[in-house]
C-alpha cells in the first residue's frame, strides 16, 4: 500500500514514500528532501550463510549521473566503479548502522541507496542515511534503530544544520553526524582549525536534530514496519568458556603482557594448541572455530579488566601515555619530499610529488566539484601486519583512510595563487599496530615541509580509545591494535595547535554520551600538541625555503586574454611547438596567467620569450633562430616564432650580392634572423645579413 510521511528538516520538507517502488525488497522507501530524491532498499536473506564467522552486511551508496543531468564521461558512457565520494558516503552509512545489528547474525543483509535526483542545497548523503535507516527499520531485519544523520556547517561563526550549496562554499567546517535518540554513534568532520569547544557545540546541536528525525522514523516503523525475524544466536557455551578460562587465563595474560605485537602472537600460538588438546576430549562435538571464539572472548575480558580495574594497558603504558615517537625527512633524494613517522610499531612513509595545475584530478560526479589539485592516497600492504596476500588495489578502508588524511591537511594547503602546483601525496603503511591513518597525517606534514610546500601550519593526528562498563567509562590515547579490537571506540582527531581539521569516529557500541565526546576531544588535543612539540617540529620546524631540484619550478607570466588563442594556435600546434622547442610544460588560465613548469631556468626564459613573441611583443633588433618555410623569387619566408613568419628580402640574405634565393637557403634550413621592420600592414621584415657576423675587411 502506497503511503507518504512528511516532516520538516532544517527548514525544508522531508517526504518519505513507501509501497510504490521495489516491492520485492524486505523494506524500501523513496526519500524526497527538497528536490533531492534517494531510493533506499534493505534486503535480508531467508537463511543464514553457511561457513561465515561474521555478520555479512553490505551497504552501498550509488550515484547515478542522470540525477545531476550529466552523461558519464567514460568510453562506455555508463557508471562504472563507485567514485571516491560514493565510497565515503557508503562508509558513513555503514558505520552508525552496523553496531545496531546483532553481531552474531549470519543472514546476509544488503542496504542499497540510489541517488536519483540531486538538489545541490539538500544533501543526498544525508537523505541516503535517513532512507537506509527507514528501510532497515520497516524490514524484518533485526535492526535496533532507528538512526538519523545531519550535516553541519559553520558560516560567520554561526552553526548551520544542513547548509545549502552557497553556505557550504563559505563554511569553515563540514561535519556529518549520525546517532540514535540517545547517543551519537558516528562523526565525520573536516574544518579550518576549529576549537574543541566549538566542535563539541556543533556535535551537540546536530544531535538535537537527530532526535527529531529518529522520532519521525519511529512513527513510520509503527505504521508499516514488518515483524522482525527470529534468528538463532551464535554464542560460546558458558561451560566451555568457563573451562577454557580456568585452564588458560594465566597463559593468555602472559601472552598479552608485552608491547611487541610479534611476541604476543608467538606466545598465543601454543596457547591455542594447548586449549584444543585439553578441550577436545571433554567437548568432542565442539569445532575449533568455537574454541577460537572462546579464546578471543577471554582475551577481550583480560584486556578490558586490566583497563577498568587496574588502569593499566596491555603494553604497560599509562592511559594517556603515547608510545615512543620518531620522525625523519629527506629519505628518498630524488623524490620531491618524504616523511617517515613512527609511533610504537606503527610506521608510515609519505611521499610528495609536485606537478602542474593541469595534472589536477578530474572528477565525474553528481556534485559541483569538477577537479581537485591536492590528492592523498593511502596504501596498506599485507606485510604491514605480517600477513601474506596478493595486492588487489585499494579497498574501502584504504580509500577512507586516504580521504581522512586529505581532509586533515586541506585547510593548511596553500591556494593555487600562493602555490601554483598540483600535489599528490602517497602514504605507504610499512608497519601497522594501531591508527595508521593518523600516522599518515603526521608523515604527510613532514613530507610537505620537506618538499618546501608553504603549509599554513603543521598538522598531527592521534586516536582515543574507550572501554565502557555500565555507566562508567575509561578513555585512553594512542590505542594499539589490540585495544582497538577489544575496546569500544576509535576516536581519531587531527589538527594544528590552533584547532581541529578532521575527525573520524568508529564505535562498536550503540553510541557515545556527551561526556565521552568532550573528554576524547580534550585528550586528543593534548596528545596532538605533544606529538608536534616533542617529535615532528624538532625534526623539521618549518617548510624548506627551496623546492627539491627535481621538482618542477613554476614560472608565471601574464598575457592579454585575447592572445590565448594565438599561443595555443590552430589545433594546438603553436603551443606544441613551444613545448617541443623548450621541454617545458605550459598551463594557461582563462585570465591570461601563463604557468611554465620546468627544472631548467634557461628553458623557462626561452619559453617566455617565445610566448611574448607569439603575443606580438616583438622589438626591432631582436634576433631569433628560425626555419625557412617557403622560397620566392624576391626572398624567403621564415618562421622565427611558433606560428609567426616574416620575410627575408633577397637583398637581406647575405652581405654579398645574391642572384638567386635558393643559392643561399633551402626550405627547412634553420637560420639566424634579426627583426628590422614592421611595415604599414603589420607584417614583419627580417634580415639574415644583419644577424651574421660582419665580413672581414678585404686587403688592398
Amino acid at each position: 500500500m502506497f503511503r507518504t510521511f512528511e516532516t520538516t528538516f532544517a527548514g525544508r520538507p522531508l517526504v518519505i514514500e513507501t509501497g510504490k517502488m521495489a516491492q520485492l525488497a524486505s523494506g524500501s522507501c523513496l526519500v524526497r528532501y527538497g528536490d533531492t530524491a534517494v531510493h533506499a532498499a534493505c534486503t535480508i536473506s531467508a537463511k543464514p550463510r553457511e561457513g561465515v564467522d561474521f555478520f555479512p552486511l553490505a551497504v552501498d551508496y550509488e550515484e547515478k549521473l542522470y540525477a545531476a543531468g550529466k552523461i558519464p564521461g567514460s568510453y562506455l558512457k555508463r557508471e562504472g566503479r563507485p567514485s571516491e565520494k560514493a565510497i565515503l558516503a557508503s562508509r558513513c552509512i555503514d558505520r552508525p548502522m552496523r553496531p545496531l545489528f546483532p553481531k552474531d547474525l549470519r543472514n546476509d543483509v544488503s542496504i542499497v541507496t540510489t541517488v536519483m535526483c540531486v538538489d545541490p542545497d539538500c544533501s543526498p548523503e544525508v537523505a541516503a542515511m535517513i532512507g537506509a535507516s527507514i528501510s532497515a527499520c520497516i524490514s524484518p531485519a533485526p535492526f535496533n534503530g532507528p538512526i538519523a544523520g545531519v550535516a553541519v556547517g559553520l558560516v560567520d561563526g554561526e552553526i548551520i544544520i544542513n547548509p545549502t550549496l552557497a553556505q557550504r562554499e563559505v563554511s569553515e567546517m563540514y561535519l556529518t553526524i549520525a546517532g540514535t535518540k540517545d547517543k551519537v554513534n558516528m562523526i565525520e568532520a573536516g574544518g579550518s582549525e576549529i576549537p574543541e569547544d566549538l566542535m563539541f557545540e556543533a556535535i551537540m546541536k546536530a544531535h538535537e536534530e537527530i532526535i527529531k528525525i529518529c522520532e519521525f522514523i519511529e512513527t513510520i516503523q509503527e505504521a508499516i514496519g514488518k515483524e522482525k525475524i527470529e534468528y538463532t544466536p551464535i554464542e560460546v557455551p558458558e561451560d566451555l568458556y568457563e573451562d577454557i578460562k580456568a585452564f588458560a587465563i594465566d597463559k593468555v595474560k602472559y601472552a598479552l603482557d608485552t608491547d611487541d605485537k610479534n611476541i604476543r602472537e608467538e606466545r598465543l600460538k601454543p596457547v591455542y594448541e594447548e586449549v584444543y588438546a585439553a578441550m577436545s576430549e571433554k567437548y568432542p562435538e565442539v569445532e575449533t572455530a568455537l574454541m577460537d571464539e572462546a579464546i578471543y572472548k577471554l582475551q577481550k575480558y583480560i584486556v578490558r579488566r586490566w583497563i577498568l580495574d587496574e588502569g593499566r594497558r596491555v603494553d604497560g603504558r599509562k592511559l594517556d601515555e603515547i608510545r615512543p615517537l620518531s620522525a625523519e625527512v629527506g629519505l628518498l633524494p630524488r623524490v620531491h619530499g618524504t616523511g617517515l613517522f613512527t609511533r610504537g610499531q606503527t610506521q608510515v612513509l609519505t611521499t610528495v610529488t609536485l606537478g602542474t595545475l593541469s595534472e589536477a584530478q578530474l572528477l565525474d560526479g553528481i556534485d559541483e566539484e569538477v577537479e581537485k589539485r591536492y590528492m592523498h592516497h593511502y596504501n596498506f600492504p599485507s606485510y604491514s601486519v605480517g600477513e601474506t596476500r596478493a595486492s588487489r588495489g585499494p579497498g574501502r578502508r584504504e580509500i577512507g583512510h586516504g580521504a581522512l588524511a586529505e581532509k586533515a591537511l586541506v585547510p593548511v594547503i596553500p591556494s593555487k595563487e600562493e602555490f601554483p602546483y598540483s600535489l599528490r601525496l602517497v602514504s605507504e603503511v610499512l608497519s601497522s599496530n594501531g591508527s595508521t591513518s593518523q600516522g599518515s597525517i603526521c608523515g604527510s606534514t613532514l613530507a610537505l615541509m620537506d618538499a618546501g610546500v608553504p603549509i599554513k601550519a603543521p598538522v598531527a593526528g592521534i586516536s582515543c580509545g574507550l572501554v565502557t562498563e555500565g555507566d562508567s567509562f575509561i578513555t585512553m590515547v594512542d590505542i594499539q591494535g589490540l585495544e582497538d579490537f577489544f575496546g569500544d571506540m576509535d576516536f581519531k582527531v587531527a589538527g594544528t595547535k590552533k584547532g581541529i581539521t578532521a575527525i573520524q569516529v568508529d564505535i562498536k557500541i550503540d553510541g557515545l554520551k556527551p561526556e565521552i565526546i568532550k573528554e576524547a576531544l580534550e585528550k586528543t588535543r593534548d596528545a596532538r600538541y605533544k606529538i608536534l612539540d616533542e617529535c615532528m617540529l624538532p625534526c623539521i620546524a618549518e617548510p624548506r625555503a627551496e623546492l627539491s631540484p627535481y621538482a618542477p619550478k613554476i614560472f608565471t607570466m601574464s598575457v592579454d586574454p585575447e592572445k590565448i588563442g594565438d599561443i595555443i594556435g590552430k589545433q594546438g600546434k603553436t603551443i606544441q611547438k613551444i613545448t617541443a622547442m623548450t621541454g617545458v610544460k605550459i598551463d594557461i588560465e582563462d585570465d591570461g596567467t601563463v604557468l611554465i613548469a620546468t627544472t631548467d631556468t634557461e628553458a623557462a626564459e626561452k619559453a617566455m620569450k617565445l610566448i611574448n613573441g607569439v603575443c606580438g611583443n616583438i622589438e626591432i633588433g631582436e634576433v631569433f633562430l628560425g626555419t625557412v618555410t617557403k622560397l620566392m623569387d624576391f626572398g624567403a619566408f621564415v618562421e622565427f616564432l611558433p606560428g609567426k613568419e616574416g620575410l627575408v628580402h633577397i637583398s637581406k640574405l647575405d652581405h654579398k650580392r645574391v642572384e638567386k634565393v635558393s643559392d643561399v637557403v633551402s626550405v627547412g634550413d634553420e637560420i639566424m634572423v634579426k627583426v628590422i621592420e614592421f611595415d604599414r600592414m603589420g607584417r614583419i621584415n627580417l634580415s639574415r645579413k644583419d644577424a651574421l657576423p660582419a665580413p672581414a675587411p678585404q686587403a688592398e
